[in-house]
């Protein structure tokens, strides 16, 4: 039997875990730093915001966020604003449904609580739409219909239309008709595009085509959706770019079409033989999602796993990964409010050096 030896940890240069001491922590910024240099999803949270702040950080690293799930019914809208608003954003690919809601929201209109003693039967002859323990109001979705109905009238039909262009139609009409803040709104404002790839998969896609259906009973020529001017649209975007960087709340649709842009560029390059560039990884990523590998579907697909696909540049050559499993409703703020307040201190210890200079 081999000897073991006792060594102390600090020979081999391991980092020691140090207790979270509330009293020593006021911000949120505090709190994740902390966090950190503690132990299981606690130091994943701690890592995620560190890797974030890297990334916006980096001015060569242009920073898609992808988003999927209920967010904006969440009430999660405004932590995506500060994102867009802070600039630590310049790409949004979402779902439909997240940005459906999110004009309700920006409308001012409002969701409920769902009062678990009414069942879902009942809900329905109500107008109501559960979303887990939220509820949505049909009558919220016919406003969002009137809204859509309102920009598209103004539309030229010879000009084809994308989930891109549509967003930023409803981005500029929130401007003009719509105070307070909003996710397109904001997004509009600092030209931040949005698209929606799975774009007839939510109540806007809906109502794009009963609206084209309403057109054709009126005689009148129906607008056309093309959805790879959304593809090129992105993959022009992200071909310019010196180096890449993801933040993802979930998986989906969203997650997928934003990452398979090195594949698509490479097959480009490899079949037409024209300049695609070839794989154009991403160097850094975010993942906030309760979705674990073992199950075996994209929303749970790691980084790792990215890397043999030509999506990601592996860690060992520079890549910079963070992957929280669980519910973003409740890191996600956590890690934006710590970044933001790590962008405030470093804008202040900047202004401090140039007025001492």
């Amino acid at each position: 039997m081999p000897v073991r030896a006792l060594s102390d940890g600090h020979h081999h240069k391991l980092e020691p875990v140090v207790p979270l001491d509330l009293r020593q922590i006021r911000t949120a910024n505090e709190m994740l730093t902390a966090m950190r240099d503690t132990s299981f999803g606690a130091r994943d949270v701690g890592k995620a915001a560190d890797v974030l702040y890297e990334m916006v950080n980096d001015p060569d690293c242009f920073v898609v966020c992808t988003l999927s799930g209920a967010m904006t019914v969440a009430k999660m809208g405004l932590v995506l604003c500060e994102m867009i608003d802070r600039g630590m954003i310049d790409c949004v690919v979402s779902t439909g449904a997240l940005m459906t809601h999110g004009l309700v929201e920006a409308g001012g209109l409002t969701h409920f609580k769902a009062d678990p003693k009414v069942s879902d039967e009942e809900l329905f002859s109500m107008g109501y739409d559960r979303v887990f323990d939220t509820l949505e109001l049909e009558r919220n979705l016919l406003h969002v219909e009137e809204f859509l109905y309102g920009v598209l009238d103004r539309h030229d039909p010879e000009k084809p239309l994308s989930s891109w262009r549509i967003c930023q139609m409803l981005g500029r009409e929130l401007c003009r008709k719509v105070k307070g803040r909003g996710v397109l709104k904001s997004a509009y404002r600092k030209e931040v595009p949005v698209f929606i790839p799975a774009f007839t998969d939510c109540e806007l896609g809906l109502d794009f085509a009963v609206y084209n259906r309403k057109r054709v009973e009126e005689k009148r020529e129906p607008l056309f959706f093309d959805a790879i001017d959304d593809l090129e649209a992105y993959t022009g975007l992200i071909e310019k770019q010196k180096k890449l960087g993801i933040f993802t709340i979930g998986g989906g649709v969203p997650r997928n079409w934003a990452q398979q842009v090195g594949p698509y560029l490479d097959l480009i390059q490899q079949r037409l033989k024209a300049n695609g560039g070839g794989f154009k990884p991403f160097s850094y990523g975010v993942r906030i999602c309760p979705d674990p590998a073992h199950w075996g579907h994209l929303s749970g697909c790691s980084y790792s796993e990215g890397v043999s696909w030509g999506k990601f540049v592996p860690e060992k050559r520079g890549g910079r990964y963070a992957e929280v499993l669980a519910d973003a409703t409740i890191v996600w703020p956590w890690i934006v409010k710590a970044v933001t307040e790590r962008m405030t201190q470093a804008k202040r210890r900047g202004a401090r050096r140039a007025a001492n200079a």
